[in-house]
């Protein structure tokens, strides 16, 4: 175990139950291998900028000469990319559900890191992901229940952040949850019980 990269998307700061069990996370990581240099990005209080023309027409070009004149659109793109999620054994991803779905920031970083050439590339058969044997811990935070009941269906966030990872070849995904936090009966044990799933993750 060389790195682990931990994405934190909630403003909430200490109020967050997803930063919450993300600390609570990371102090067993540390633990399990102290060795590892833990890398952090904080995508509330510094988030990465949405795609612009410019950007997208540098990750896009084929042409070589075009391409060095637009390096410098992909300079913040590359460092996340390379130095943080594919230098990373395992990627923790926090998130609240906001609206049923993610936070804006933590899109952009999506955007910033499903990258032709760098984590996935075309083949015949379609898009084949680059960033294998890697590890992900999805920390999502919500304030109903979203994973039986009624509101099933309205969860949009673990399935995205799946289907994205799994593009790039992240398949390795677990999910940790503080669910019920806006429901009385139930908020009272939400961040408990993720806690005990922590213990349970396969890492």
């Amino acid at each position: 175990m060389k790195q682990i990269l931990v994405i934190q998307s909630s403003p909430r700061s200490a109020e967050s139950a997803s930063r919450q069990l993300t600390h609570r996370l990371t102090e067993r990581l540390r633990s399990l291998y102290p060795e590892a240099r833990l890398v952090q990005r904080d995508l509330a209080k510094d988030p990465l900028p949405h795609l612009d023309q410019r950007t997208v027409k540098a990750i896009f070009t084929r042409d070589r000469a075009e391409a060095e004149a637009l390096r410098e659109a992909l300079r913040l793109s590359d460092q996340v990319t390379e130095e943080e999620v594919l230098s990373s054994d395992i990627l923790i991803i926090a998130s609240p559900l906001w609206n049923f779905g993610l936070p804006s920031s933590l899109k952009a970083w999506i955007d910033h890191i499903v990258r032709p050439g760098k984590t996935f590339r075309y083949t015949e058969g379609g898009g084949e992901g680059i960033a294998r044997e890697k590890k992900a811990i999805l920390v999502l935070a919500s304030g109903g229940v979203f994973t039986e009941g009624p509101w099933k269906a309205w969860e949009t966030k673990e399935p995205y952040l799946r289907l994205n990872l799994s593009f790039i070849g992240i398949t390795d995904v677990q999910t940790v949850r503080a669910q019920g936090m806006k429901i009385p009966a139930l908020s009272g044990r939400a961040i408990p019980d993720g806690e005990k799933s922590i213990e349970s993750l396969n890492i």
